[in-house]
């Protein structure tokens, strides 16, 4: 049987398409990356599984001369050197559309959380500052009538738009791609970018991470943002200029933040914005639930499985590699 390396393990039943048909090495669930004997394991290795968590880069694909396939258990590929690959004719798989609807829910909750002041509110009942109903105690922000400027109006910016619909915002986008779906644009209206920065009540990421998206929310454009702005981070960490962030919560040039993604990730446990009370950060939960991860987990072996045998994979953001 080919050899395979999975960077991190994973439940039986959510690997299961993989009994039997591969040889199957895991790293540990607690190491960020690639663990020794994996690495060891690189020059009989066919096929890579790999989580977000794990780069692979050129440093790791000039020690796999038999690799076949690269199978990313996510929908974004930035761990993963796609040019290289492309260059050695290697296919890459991804998991688009298994994480959209529960990373959409998951961006709304963090919206919430945000805007009703959720965490600060919990935290001072929980430590005896509740004394009585106040009419002036923990005022949040109004969602009906407000704007919501999406940056990256794909599936994900897509569910989270349906859903924000719901509670009465305006919506609004801009998009990084050269072009969007006709159909995603139903009832949200394109605007520049720092126009949507100058005038949107809340702005939610979900752009991929690349090379133009790196740093797109700096100090410039949290400059731009409404002093009463909220900030949501759904998609990549890098995003977002993390010393910039810092400042503009601390110094108020936004009124706060919630984070599914940080840069760096995780982010150290003394790290300043953990300090800061008008941040929410939570440890990359965006598809965090039972079926999500475990159609994330069957569509990356479905990739994996494809590509073994040679076939064409069946979400594959390299298909250049066909041709």
């Amino acid at each position: 049987m080919k050899t395979v390396l999975l960077t991190h393990p994973l439940p039986p039943d959510w690997i299961s398409l993989l009994s039997g048909r591969v040889n199957l090495l895991a790293g540990r669930e607690e190491i960020p990356g690639w663990r020794d004997d994996l690495l060891a394991a690189l020059p009989q290795a066919e096929g890579i599984l790999s989580l977000l968590t794990a780069r692979v880069d050129e440093s790791i694909l000039v020690r796999v001369p038999k690799l076949k396939v690269v199978s990313n258990m996510a929908v974004g590929v930035d761990n993963i050197d796609v040019a290289a690959c492309t260059k050695r004719g290697i296919p890459v798989g991804n998991t688009p559309g298994a994480m959209t609807d529960a990373t959409a829910d998951l961006t709304i909750s963090l919206l919430l959380a945000a805007a009703r002041h959720l965490p600060e509110s919990s935290r001072d009942a929980r430590e005896g500052r509740w004394s009585t109903w106040s009419p002036t105690g923990w005022l949040g922000a109004d969602l009906r009538g407000a704007t919501l400027g999406i940056i990256g109006l794909g599936k994900i910016g897509s569910a989270v738009a349906e859903r924000a619909r719901g509670f009465g915002l305006r919506i609004v986008y801009w998009e990084p791609a050269p072009s969007v779906d006709a159909e995603a644009t139903k009832g949200a209206r394109y605007l520049p970018l720092n126009e949507l920065l100058a005038t949107s009540d809340f702005v939610s990421l979900h752009c991929p991470l690349n090379e133009s998206t790196r740093g797109l929310i700096d100090e410039s454009a949290l400059r731009k943002m409404k002093p009463a702005a909220i900030l949501v981070n759904a998609a990549r960490g890098p995003i977002v200029d993390t010393d910039a962030l810092v400042r503009a919560l601390s110094e108020n040039w936004i009124r706060s933040a919630a984070l599914d993604v940080t840069d760096p990730e995780p982010l150290p446990p003394d790290h300043v914005l953990y300090s800061l009370q008008n941040c929410f950060i939570v440890p990359h939960i965006g598809s965090a639930t039972f079926g999500t991860r475990k159609r994330m987990a069957e569509m990356a072996c479905e990739n994996l499985l494809a590509g073994l045998e040679g076939r064409q994979l069946p979400n594959c953001v390299n298909p250049k590699v066909y041709k």
